[in-house]
């Protein structure tokens, strides 16, 4: 069974980069253009990760953190934040708020492919 993998980012390119990395490597995608937009993905299917950046109108990455953690169906996914925001005080913000793994753009497919499968348990 495939597993599912969310991704939010307001950047479609991003996205569709992403999504082709994770495709090829047998994933299934669901996209998000925003925190608002990912929490309306989110519908109680199983999602094995999530993967979002951190600046983001309507809804920032940070936030989205926030509001996964207090959805029992999702609290014990594992986020990733794949940004351009490199500074340690945001990092720890993001860890302090439910993030497992900090990817900073640009970014290599092969190095975020090493991240999801480290948190993706088989």
């Amino acid at each position: 069974m495939a597993k599912n993998i969310l991704i939010v980012d307001d950047s479609a390119s991003v996205r569709q980069v992403v999504s082709i990395s994770l495709k090829q490597a047998g994933y299934d995608v669901i996209e998000g253009v925003d925190g608002k937009d990912a929490l309306k993905q989110l519908t109680g299917q199983k999602v094995h990760l999530i993967i979002s950046d951190v600046n983001m109108p309507n809804m920032d990455g940070i936030s989205l953190v926030k509001a996964v953690k207090q959805m029992p169906a999702y609290k014990f996914t594992p986020i990733v934040m794949l940004t351009t925001e490199s500074q340690e005080a945001k990092k720890k913000e993001g860890q302090e708020a439910g993030a497992k793994a900090w990817v900073v753009k640009p970014f290599k497919p092969e190095q975020l492919l090493g991240v999801v499968q480290k948190l993706v348990l088989p």
